[in-house]
């Protein structure tokens, strides 16, 4: 890691017009989810600025602002914005599907932890139920990752 810091072009990706599209769409994302939840629950928690889950996705933001500034800028029939996109793509799945799948795993075992609880016998710990999204989360995800994207390669020059 050293190495790669001082290595003279490492500098070089924080004036990368990717990496700001990718950066860019997960706070643009991470904004959002505060605001919503702030405004459902009257109150700003800075925890949506680094967790999953939630709408939209920063996750779906991030990969989708990547691959389309790669795409703006080095064209879409290219092999790097193909492998961008399924990278992209994998994400979202693995964000809708696993990750959410888990979360309503989590939610049943939290169940079993509050009836346990009833018994009288200690359960140590809750399970984080908010770890993956829903289609939606992550459809509005990819759109605010998309729009900061070509937001970015438009102003960029």
């Amino acid at each position: 890691m050293i190495a790669a810091i001082h290595h003279w072009d490492f500098w070089q990706l924080f004036v990368c017009k990717w990496f700001w599209c990718g950066l860019g769409g997960w706070i643009v994302a991470s904004l959002i989810k505060m605001i919503i939840a702030a405004w459902k629950t009257h109150e700003f928690d800075f925890v949506y600025l680094v967790s999953t889950g939630g709408m939209p996705s920063s996750h779906s933001a991030t990969v989708a602002g990547i691959a389309f500034g790669i795409g703006y800028t080095e064209g879409f029939g290219t092999p790097i914005t193909t492998l961008a996109v399924a990278f992209a793509v994998i994400t979202m799945l693995d964000a809708a599907t696993v990750r959410h799948a888990a979360g309503e795993h989590a939610k049943v075992l939290n169940a079993i932890i509050r009836d346990i609880k009833e018994l009288k016998f200690k359960p140590k710990e809750r399970f984080r139920e908010l770890l993956g999204h829903t289609r939606k989360e992550v459809l509005w995800g990819m759109a605010t990752g998309i729009g900061w994207a070509t937001l970015v390669c438009a102003l960029w020059d």
